[in-house]
């Protein structure tokens, strides 16, 4: 769980995830908020054995916040969670369950796939579908929710790959180096509750150029 600035949803967020039956370590990386994030992570730090919380004392983004986090992991099953509330611990096991099968090695939970979700900004969906769609002619993937936080990997699957990107660009890059795996990828239908700017919303349309960037680059020229 990347963490920055979530001083509103941090606690909740936290309950959340440690009710879900098949969580067995929560790792928490708090990417040197400005808020009272950090104090809020503290008084949680003894609260249950399963938490494991580490800090930066720079901020760097949320690539480099996973980075930090998967290298951590030991797990069989590494889940990404964001600490804003707009994804639904409740829905784990639906993103487990093709993994628990042995039908995948990487699920996708898909926004677009006929998951309720809040209505919000329209230019937004359209420039997530345009991003998946140049990802997947670069992959040669079916994806329809590329840019989407829940991914779900085996261990040994995540630990062969080398994260790079220090921002949103995270999502292309992982996608891409996960397709020239060639591994079983699965997609299932998720729940989404987005946010506003005025809420907390974080991502702007600079990243959306720059997951154009990370497309092509880790696609085509790496």
């Amino acid at each position: 769980m990347p963490v920055y600035n979530e001083e509103k949803t941090i606690d909740q967020i936290i309950e959340l995830v440690l009710a879900q039956k098949p969580v067995s370590e929560l790792i928490i990386v708090e990417d040197c908020s400005k808020d009272g994030t950090w104090a809020k992570l503290q008084a949680w730090k003894d609260r249950d054995p399963r938490i494991r919380l580490f800090k930066h004392e720079v901020n760097q983004g949320k690539g480099a916040a996973l980075r930090t986090g998967l290298s951590k992991a030991t797990s069989p099953y590494v889940l990404i969670q964001d600490a804003d509330m707009e994804y639904d611990p409740t829905e784990y096991f639906v993103l487990l369950g093709p993994l628990l099968q042995d039908r995948a090695d990487v699920v996708f939970g898909s926004r677009f796939a006929g998951g309720a979700h809040r209505v919000l900004y329209y230019w937004h969906s359209v420039g997530n579908r345009l991003l998946t769609t140049l990802s997947n002619m670069c992959t040669n993937l079916g994806l329809t929710d590329m840019e989407t936080c829940y991914k779900v990997f085996r261990l040994d699957v995540i630990k062969q790959i080398s994260i790079q990107e220090n921002r949103f660009g995270f999502e292309p890059e992982i996608t891409a180096k996960v397709a020239k795996l060639g591994v079983r990828i699965f997609e299932v239908p998720i729940s989404y509750y987005g946010r506003t700017y005025a809420e907390g919303k974080k991502i702007g349309w600079k990243d959306g150029f720059s997951a154009i960037r990370c497309i092509l680059k880790y696609s085509l020229f790496e």
